[in-house]
């Protein structure tokens, strides 16, 4: 089995498809890969959950119409910490991540969450890019 902790921010939910497309494209996807779609809440005031985020949602529509098992996981705190404390409590094979672009030149320069990820984590990161103008 093949476990992929997938990062979830609830502001875009083209990023959140654009990772679960990337993920179902790896190979064997429906028959070995389990993805973990985690939200790591900074403040949440109302007590909503991981499930409950349109971003989510989407994403495990996109997985699931494609075969891939989808869980969820959801943290409170740090994104960067949480997403690789996560990564190591499900012991991922790889953790997933979409950075933002940053400069009105259109570079894409990754977020700061996905920075700290790539940099602080022992397991390989994919990083998805950030998805084009529609």
């Amino acid at each position: 089995m093949y476990d992929v902790l997938m990062g979830v921010d609830n502001v875009e939910d083209k990023r959140a498809v654009a990772q679960a497309e990337a993920i179902a494209d790896l190979p064997h996807a429906a028959e070995e890969t389990t993805a973990h779609l985690c939200h790591v809440f900074q403040e949440n005031p109302e007590g909503a959950s991981v499930h409950q985020l349109s971003a989510v949602r989407r994403a495990r529509e996109v997985l699931e119409s494609a075969g891939v098992n989808c869980v969820h996981h959801e943290a409170s705190g740090d994104p960067a910490t949480e997403l690789i404390t996560a990564a190591a409590e499900i012991d991922a094979n790889v953790i997933c991540v979409s950075g933002r672009k940053r400069r009105p030149t259109g570079k894409a320069f990754f977020g700061s969450v996905s920075q700290d990820v790539i940099l602080g984590s022992d397991r390989p990161v994919l990083a998805v890019p950030v998805p084009g103008k529609e």
